[in-house]
């Protein structure tokens, strides 16, 4: 059994100047995409498609992606999880230093920010997902190493006998819970990147890749949900399914649904020619 360390959120202190470890793996989950950006500019289709994928293309959809995640993670919040408490104290969607952001709604953003790039530069949407998504996983990461140093996010009870079973006080209990943060940084961050970036490298029909990160990360983070202890003021919902695993089950149906269909339309192509 173990202690949770109890990490000083805090990275740096300058006068009144606080830098936080969460901020900075905000930054690392920046900068890596930026440099698998520029690996995919180096992969087919976008290696040889007109026009051409740059690097400014990288950073514009990095900027879009921040923009979108940010937005559509605090509306996701507010939607999905306290719908009730935000309706009746509509101003609150604006305080965002006091925590609150949705994976899947922020996830919706990104979506909404690729099909605005994909407009404005006039790509095919599906050509945009599929550049984007092998980027993502790691940043998924970078963000789990930030839950597990605020402290956040812990585990549900396990056994007394799991090694590796950690005590977080700030829980309120001093029996050992599942690192969740850890199971999710190694299966939504690590597995998922190695196992997209694999099937990134051959090529696919338009949008089978995209397709596969909404059915890797669903099935991924349902399963992670089982360790996750679930948010207090919503506990288990119908069928003994949390929030989390919820939101998961369209989203990976949805992924089906896109990969079968991008693969018959790839399949239909020649025979239009």
């Amino acid at each position: 059994m173990l202690m949770y360390p109890q990490i000083d959120p805090v990275a740096l202190q300058i006068g009144p100047v606080a830098i936080h470890w969460y901020g900075i793996t905000y930054l690392v989950a920046f900068g890596l995409f930026m440099f698998l950006g520029n690996l995919r500019l180096r992969h087919e289709p976008f290696a040889s498609v007109v026009p051409p994928w740059t690097r400014k293309d990288v950073e514009d959809i990095l900027f879009l992606g921040v923009v979108g995640v940010v937005v559509g993670g605090r509306l996701g919040y507010c939607l999905f999880y306290k719908p009730g408490h935000y309706v009746a104290h509509p101003l609150e969607i604006l305080y965002v230093w006091q925590g609150g952001m949705a994976f899947h709604g922020g996830m919706l953003g990104v979506i909404v920010a690729m099909v605005w790039f994909a407009r404005s530069r006039q790509r095919p949407w599906m050509q945009v997902a599929d550049f984007v998504a092998p980027c993502v996983p790691t940043g998924l990461a970078a963000g789990r190493v930030g839950n597990f140093i605020n402290g956040e996010l812990w585990g549900r009870f396990s056994s007394p006998d799991l090694p590796w079973g950690m005590v977080f006080p700030q829980s309120g209990s001093m029996l050992p819970r599942h690192p969740s943060q850890v199971y999710q940084f190694l299966l939504e961050g690590l597995l998922l990147f190695v196992l997209l970036w694999l099937y990134a490298r051959k090529r696919r029909a338009e949008g089978q890749v995209a397709a596969a990160f909404l059915i890797g990360y669903g099935l991924l983070r349902f399963t992670a949900e089982f360790f996750r202890e679930p948010d207090a003021f919503l506990g288990l919902l119908s069928l003994g399914m949390s929030m989390g695993q919820w939101l998961c089950v369209p989203m990976v149906l949805a992924g089906i649904v896109m990969w079968v269909w991008c693969g018959r339309r790839a399949a239909a192509l020649p025979a239009r020619a």
